[in-house]
């Protein structure tokens, strides 16, 4: 479906579907049909699905969510449970696949403290995903700052999921960042410099992250032979 043929009444109809669920299966598929119709008054619904004990209900929600796209941030963020770790895991999920710079914080937070490694993953290609062409430049040079400090600090991540991820926020970001004067190394230059860290580090146990790396430097035009 789409927002322009689903009317409230259709979406109620849906999220009542959702709420009278009396199987994981019939769970799975309300919450489908409810994320099919990316329709803003589903939102609500799509959330609590989030904690539910359910994964491919989960997964359902994420993807109608990401669909929902910026009316659904402020949902998201409100309703947050920081009791229920895999709802919040999933809501990291959507922040980072929706991309509005509101979602910082949580994205920012979860690279450096969640314990679920896919959870620091969605959160780093999140981190260099984050819409910033719209926002005013003093504000959009904060955010980049921001996004890249976090980035940066992800290189460390002891899992090599995460880091390959790392390389993929960093080269996302690239775009954002330029090379202002500052009285120290520029954030490009700070970039460029985690990019090749990564691509040189001796003790890296995975060579895709080398190798991922260096294919980022060579799309970034950085020389790092």
């Amino acid at each position: 479906m789409s927002t322009s043929v689903v009317t409230p009444s259709d979406v109620a109809a849906l999220v009542e579907a959702v709420q009278r669920a009396d199987s994981a299966l019939g769970l799975l598929q309300a919450t489908q049909a409810l994320a099919a119709s990316s329709h803003p008054d589903g939102a609500t619904c799509l959330v609590e699905v989030l904690g539910f004990n359910n994964p491919g209900a989960a997964v359902a929600a994420v993807d109608g969510l990401i669909a929902i796209g910026v009316p659904a941030v402020d949902t998201i963020l409100t309703n947050i449970d920081g009791y229920n770790y895999g709802a919040r895991a999933w809501a990291v999920r959507a922040l980072a696949g929706i991309g509005d710079v509101r979602g910082l914080a949580v994205l920012e937070d979860a690279l450096g403290k969640d314990i679920g490694p896919s959870v620091r993953r969605a959160a780093a290609r999140g981190l260099g995903q984050l819409r910033l062409d719209q926002l005013p430049p003093p504000q959009r040079r904060a955010t980049a700052e921001r996004c890249l400090q976090a980035l940066v600090e992800g290189c460390r991540d002891g899992e090599w999921v995460v880091r390959y991820a790392v390389v993929v926020g960093l080269e996302s970001l690239a775009p954002a960042v330029h090379p202002e004067l500052a009285e120290g190394p520029s954030a490009q230059q700070r970039l460029h410099e985690a990019l090749i860290g990564l691509c040189r580090n001796p003790a890296e146990e995975a060579p895709v992250v080398q190798l991922r790396a260096a294919l980022a430097l060579q799309r970034l035009g950085v020389p790092h032979g």
